[in-house]
């Protein structure tokens, strides 16, 4: 592991290199090979972290405590009521006052912006967990996931279906553009990437080889694809109305058998969870009753298939984000 990690923010993948992404790829891999073995690795003894969320999670928080107690650091989580910043007191405040008694901090919300000012202001290392713009370390394991499958990121043929203007449509073209994948983003062309983020992305592909690609044809996106990737219609904490229309929108791009054997047997079905593949969830059973569907963005039988990936990408939060921790952490000898 190099110097150039230590002290530095994780906020977007646009502030890493190929060969840094890579690097922290590598030292995943290490990681995850280590705890398999049971091999003790705790080089961060002593260390503090925060955990600030504004929006619940299940695999952000689990990875991110278990692979700060991998590392041998304590464990502070705030929740969504947990602090006072943004109510009593402003992010910069928050920053400064958290930054004085940690030695790293995780944001988990909404607004960019937010996890900006906190590693703008707080002088200690500031993970992105997830943002309305971002999702950097949910591509790290995606990444990793990827490679351990076809021992190579280069060349993939990636296809993002759904939501493509969300955080993750957004971080995964940055990925895939860093890493010289060829990248598909398969969705109503209203849902598309904005632009000046999609010129940006043309610009690092000429250099890393990768291609990007924009189609609202469902069989033109899903044929010859190695990774069919979706995401939930409706992110948490958008109005209830927003439901109907996703739904109608987003309806022709569910990953379902068909679209599986377009891109043929060898490909891979990808989802960063949670999903709505059925009718055991409260959510997936009020949609039902409203809208008459058994599954939303991945049928039931794709989601159960030999071809899906999700719970090896699950796992990989763990160990892509120890890696994070690690090397903006561990100080250089």
């Amino acid at each position: 592991m190099n110097n150039t990690f230590y002290g530095r923010n994780f906020l977007t993948l646009l502030d890493f290199t190929k060969e840094e992404i890579s690097e922290l790829l590598l030292l995943a891999a290490k990681l995850k090979a280590k705890k398999k073995a049971n091999a003790e690795c705790r080089p961060l003894t002593g260390k503090n972290v925060v955990l600030l969320f504004e929006k619940d999670s299940t695999r952000t928080r689990c990875a991110f405590q278990v692979g700060a107690n991998d590392l041998g650091m304590n464990v502070t989580y705030l929740g969504p009521t947990g602090s006072q910043m943004g109510k009593k007191e402003t992010i910069k405040d928050t920053a400064r006052v958290l930054g004085r008694m940690y030695d790293g901090i995780e944001y988990r919300g909404y607004k960019q912006e937010t996890v900006e000012i906190l590693g703008k202001y707080s002088g200690v290392p500031v993970w992105n967990g997830l943002t309305d713009k971002y999702h950097p370390t949910q591509i790290l394991a995606d990444f990793l996931t990827i490679i351990e499958k076809f021992g190579h990121l280069e060349g993939i043929n990636f296809t993002y279906m759904g939501d493509a203007r969300n955080n993750m449509g957004n971080s995964l073209m940055i990925g895939a553009a860093k890493m010289g994948m060829n990248f598909t983003a398969c969705a109503p062309k209203d849902l598309w990437p904005k632009e000046d983020l999609i010129q940006t992305c043309q610009e690092i592909a000429k250099a890393s080889g990768a291609t990007l690609r924009f189609t609202d044809d469902v069989k033109e996106g899903a044929e010859n694809a190695d990774v069919i990737y979706t995401d939930v219609w409706v992110s948490m904490g958008e109005p209830q109305e927003v439901w109907q229309e996703r739904i109608q929108k987003l309806l022709p791009y569910q990953v379902n058998k068909q679209v599986m054997e377009s891109a043929g047997e060898t490909a891979i079905f990808m989802h960063c969870l949670p999903a709505f593949h059925n009718r055991d969830t409260k959510v997936g059973e009020e949609i039902f009753q409203q809208f008459g569907i058994e599954a939303m963005e991945v049928t039931e039988d794709v989601f159960e298939s030999e071809q899906s990936v999700v719970f090896d990408e699950a796992e990989n939060r763990l160990h892509t984000i120890k890696a994070v921790m690690y090397a903006t952490m561990r100080e250089p000898k």
